[in-house]
């Protein structure tokens, strides 16, 4: 199916979701609209809540998220207590992508989800940010391909909290990736018979440093030109775009800008390649810096999309987040913590989604 006419198909259906609106409980007050036609939260609900249900992204393998979050649920329930809430069950999954959670979002058949800043924007229709990720800053955030290439430019995590990353696109080790590189390090620019040439490997039509991203640098680069306009793309998840790219079977590919440090090990011991993936990975294109993650709540259901719970909900989080246990859970995204968030922080999420789906 192209590219362009699934995130159109995805973004109907949001709208749709936005029209429809979803099924609620009953509360204490009722939800309003701001001038903006915007749903807004009820002031309170129900402190008894008999299953709370959270939901994260496959943007790292999916046991490994599921190894990392056990025992969240207990963290949330005692911090929630301690608020005044008595949620009997919390219930943790991974969804098989990420538009399939901001669907449960919406629907309310998830009441707590963590998605990526473009994935939110696509579902802010019928789910509402409330706090936005933090991450380690890196040691490099240039702007130029060839300074991020070699073990000489090795990427390590800084002390300072940022809100912010930037997303890669990389070239790899196959004969077609080498030249690529090879270009770049040169100080040469690509062309777009040069790119439309090579195999690329992409991830859902929402992931911000995945999809968005990439396809506004395209944009911006190549005369409007995007992902969609590619001759060869495949989709996968982000182990199977380094994967393939470590056994010459993808060209390009694209992910955050931390992405070679997750899967380093990975490279040489599991996928056989002799040199280090700082060496035979290079990056050939830098996007626009990227909105962190959100963690983001339903509208669909009063119990939950109203004002007490939400701050109970951010206060508990950023408690937990500053915790050992904390920062080991959430460390699987490589957040170092949470700041509360407003839906506006994400208008430019929005403004790159309009972009693409033009």
């Amino acid at each position: 199916m192209n590219i362009k006419k699934a995130l159109a198909s995805v973004l109907t259906l949001a709208l749709l979701a936005g029209c429809t609106g979803g099924n609620s409980t009953a509360s204490n007050t009722t939800a309003s609209t701001n001038d903006n036609g915007r749903k807004q939260p009820a002031e309170t609900g129900s402190k008894d809540i008999d299953t709370l249900k959270f939901q994260f992204v496959p943007s790292r393998p999916v046991d490994e998220i599921k190894a990392t979050t056990e025992g969240l649920d207990k963290l949330v329930i005692e911090a929630m207590k301690k608020r005044g809430y008595n949620i009997k069950n919390l219930e943790i999954s991974v969804s098989d992508s990420y538009e399939a959670a901001g669907e449960a979002l919406s629907a309310g058949s998830v009441d707590v989800a963590w998605l990526p800043g473009g994935t939110y924007a696509l579902y802010s229709n019928e789910s509402d940010v409330i706090l936005t990720a933090t991450r380690a800053g890196l040691s490099n955030d240039s702007e130029k391909p060839a300074d991020w290439n070699g073990d000489v430019h090795k990427t390590v995590n800084k002390d300072t909290p940022v809100t912010y990353y930037k997303g890669l696109i990389y070239a790899g080790p196959s004969e077609y990736g080498q030249e690529l590189a090879k270009k770049v390090n040169a100080g040469e620019k690509l062309t777009w018979e040069d790119l439309n040439k090579a195999k690329w490997a992409v991830r859902d039509v929402t992931s911000s440093a995945g999809y968005i991203y990439p396809t506004m640098w395209l944009m911006d680069n190549y005369d409007g030109k995007s992902i969609s306009d590619l001759s060869n793309v495949t989709t996968l998840d982000y182990a199977g775009e380094f994967m393939q790219a470590a056994a010459g079977q993808i060209d390009v590919i694209v992910c955050y800008a931390d992405g070679r440090q997750d899967y380093a090990k990975q490279w040489q011991e599991e996928w056989g390649r002799k040199d280090s993936i700082w060496n035979e990975l290079n990056v050939i294109g830098v996007t626009q810096n990227i909105y962190n993650d959100t963690v983001s709540v339903t509208m669909a259901k009063e119990d939950i999309y109203n004002k007490e719970f939400i701050e109970a909900m951010q206060d508990s989080l950023i408690e937990i987040a500053n915790t050992d246990a904390g920062k080991k859970i959430f460390g699987i995204y490589k957040h170092t913590g949470y700041a509360k968030a407003e839906d506006s922080d994400y208008d430019g999420a929005r403004q790159a989604l309009s972009v693409i789906e033009k």
